[in-house]
């Protein structure tokens, strides 16, 4: 990206819609750099982390859940939000990943971070790969139902495929960790 760029807009007034426990909305009205005047609906999220756990066979596990929002079951890689105790987003995946799957990894490598829905939501997702598993069990948040699923990398990328994993952080995770295998 040019760092040439000049194309901020300014923040003339900020009005919070709704604060909720996991999102918080607000309508900002900006002037743009020709002079228009528009406004922009803001999601406010804090930071969240995902993870690939890839077992020492090349298996992924997965977790199943439910999401309304979307009204269907869908397939992920483990994921959650940093709590206000997460100093790094390494010690909030790891507490992930035990929570969701029972697992704790010996090795975590930091892949990529990305935002979710820039357009409208300042969510920040960090990814890693998780190797080294051994089972370490934390419970689970009371709020979530989940079910581990098991599977061979190569087969998670076919459910890419066939339109089975249709979440964007699982397929940005799967992908780039299957790079990263062949290369």
């Amino acid at each position: 990206m040019s760092d040439s760029f000049q194309h901020n807009e300014t923040v003339l007034e900020s009005t919070s819609i709704f604060s909720g426990r996991i999102i918080n909305v607000r309508v900002d009205r900006v002037a743009l750099p020709n002079g228009y005047i528009s406004t922009r609906e803001i999601v406010e999220h804090s930071e969240a982390v995902a993870i690939v756990p890839l077992d020492e066979n090349g298996d992924v596990l997965l977790v199943r859940q439910y999401r309304l929002a979307c009204e269907d079951a869908l397939l992920e890689i483990p994921a959650g939000g940093m709590d206000a105790d997460d100093k790094e987003p390494l010690a909030a995946a790891q507490r992930e990943m035990q929570e969701e799957i029972g697992y704790k990894a010996e090795r975590m490598e930091y892949l990529s971070g990305f935002y979710v829905a820039p357009g409208y939501c300042n969510e920040y997702i960090h990814l890693f790969l998780a190797t080294g598993l051994t089972p370490s069990r934390l419970d689970a948040d009371l709020d979530e139902a989940v079910e581990v699923v098991q599977m061979p990398l190569i087969e998670a990328l076919g459910l890419i495929s066939t339109g089975d994993i249709h979440d964007a952080k699982s397929i940005i995770g799967l992908l780039m960790v299957a790079r990263m295998k062949s290369s």
